[in-house]
């Protein structure tokens, strides 16, 4: 009976050890290699691959850290490698058919490979060695079989290092070489993705990363990973990751959630919309000469730069009393005590003032006025900040017509006002009706774009 047992036991230890997931422990070894020796570095390497698969045919060895495991299941039948341990300067993604690989190739371990036969390609700046895989007469590089991998691949004998990961920022990442450890801290998931699972299910999934100035970085999940399920953290802290290409973007990829540290108080919030009666309509042009340079002219008044994020200038076309037309301001920062010019013709601007508008908007706009329409400037929350005109008069013949000329905003207004006031304006025009100038404006003498005078 006793020995039945023992039997038993072993047949279930034989059993355990060759069903581990596939993985290919005939094919693998543990024994390190002390006399193979690195004669290639990874530059020459990058130099070497192209677009276009090709089959290296001479006797290279290169070396490197591994920097990715497949224990967590977000990273699967690759082997990522960086050049050194620290301040690493190229990466490179080996395709190989081992599941599991983690027992056999630790994080930080120094592994050596010998490149004769391998393929070699370069897709979106990833560094990629293989077997080769054809797909309609079409060859890329694709996974080692298992077999192959004790051929190519050998551990050194030294002693495995911590690899440390490049600490780096958002902004840095995306010109930082691709197969590489990385460290961003004081980072956080974005808001519309909190509450969510770090990937869908048997699917590879987008999650988003920013940080205090929510600029952002995507993290790549695998929807096979042990943890998908697992709820996105909501607070703020660092999380280090392998560095990968796809087309023009880089993103992260985890190793497992080890890789995050996330304990601190979220960013506080970026208040970008703001109102304030200081940006105001400067001057209003429609040349005589020349409709093609008509503009209109915002000024800051204030000692500080001001966002215009979500503010609009609005035109009611002659005596409308809807909305003719819209500029949407977003995106746009007024410096202190300086203009934003406005044309609906830029080319046009140039050739005749000079030098180009701030903003090109297009005809029919609140800047393509032919002098009889009213203005609008109105801040992220629906007020009416400034003013020109009397919203439902159509301008000819009144206090503010500028057909033909002019308006500027005297010298001594430096608030906004968001009811017209005559006094506040000198204006040219090719009637002089109602106290105004007839005088009408040439381009670009009568005109100063840019300038508060």
């Amino acid at each position: 009976m006793k020995k039945t047992i023992n039997i038993l036991a072993f047949l279930m230890l034989v059993i355990q050890l060759s069903c581990i997931d596939g993985s290919d422990f005939n094919e693998l070894h543990n024994l390190c290699n002390s006399e193979l020796k690195s004669n290639f570095s990874f530059q020459e390497l990058d130099q070497l691959a192209t677009a276009e698969t090709l089959q290296i045919e001479d006797d290279l060895v290169i070396e490197g850290y591994i920097i990715s495991s497949d224990k967590a299941g977000n990273f699967f039948n690759v082997l990522v490698i960086q050049d050194t341990p620290n301040n690493p300067t190229k990466g490179l993604q080996l395709e190989m058919d081992v599941r599991e690989s983690h027992l056999q190739f630790s994080l930080g371990s120094k592994i050596i490979i010998k490149l004769k036969g391998l393929y070699l390609q370069k897709r979106y700046d990833n560094l990629l060695l293989g077997s080769v895989f054809t797909s309609f007469g079409n060859i890329s590089v694709g996974r080692l079989p298992g077999p192959k991998v004790k051929e190519h691949v050998f551990l050194s004998c030294e002693e495995a290092n911590p690899v440390q990961p490049m600490v780096t920022t958002i902004l840095e990442i995306q010109n930082m070489p691709s197969n590489i450890l990385v460290q961003l801290d004081d980072v956080e998931f974005v808001d519309e993705e909190l509450g969510e699972s770090f990937a869908v299910p048997e699917e590879e999934t987008e999650r988003h990363l920013q940080d205090c100035e929510e600029n952002q970085v995507v993290l790549l999940n695998s929807g096979y990973a042990d943890f998908q399920a697992d709820t996105l953290p909501e607070e703020n802290g660092s999380i280090t990751g392998v560095v990968v290409r796809d087309k023009n973007a880089s993103r992260l990829v985890i190793r497992d959630l080890d890789d995050l540290d996330f304990k601190k108080e979220r960013c506080p919030e970026i208040i970008t919309e703001f109102t304030s009666d200081q940006i105001f309509i400067s001057e209003l042009a429609d040349p005589e000469n020349n409709a093609g340079a008509r503009f209109v002219e915002l000024y800051n008044a204030s000692s500080e730069p001001l966002d215009l994020n979500l503010w609009t200038l609005r035109r009611y076309t002659n005596d409308n009393i809807e909305v003719s037309s819209t500029i949407d301001l977003s995106g746009w920062i007024i410096g202190p005590e300086s203009t934003l010019v406005i044309s609906p013709n830029a080319a046009e601007f140039e050739l005749i003032y000079g030098f180009p508008p701030d903003l090109e908007v297009g005809t029919n706009s609140p800047a393509d006025s032919n002098g009889d329409d009213n203005l609008e400037l109105v801040d992220p929350f629906g007020a009416v900040i400034d003013v020109f005109g009397i919203i439902g008069e159509d301008g000819s013949g009144t206090n503010h017509e500028f057909e033909d000329g002019r308006a500027t905003r005297n010298m001594d207004v430096l608030k906004a006002n968001p009811i017209y006031t005559f006094s506040e304006w000198t204006i040219y025009n090719d009637s002089g009706d109602a106290g105004t100038i007839n005088l009408p404006q040439q381009a670009p003498q009568d005109f100063t774009p840019g300038q508060r005078n």
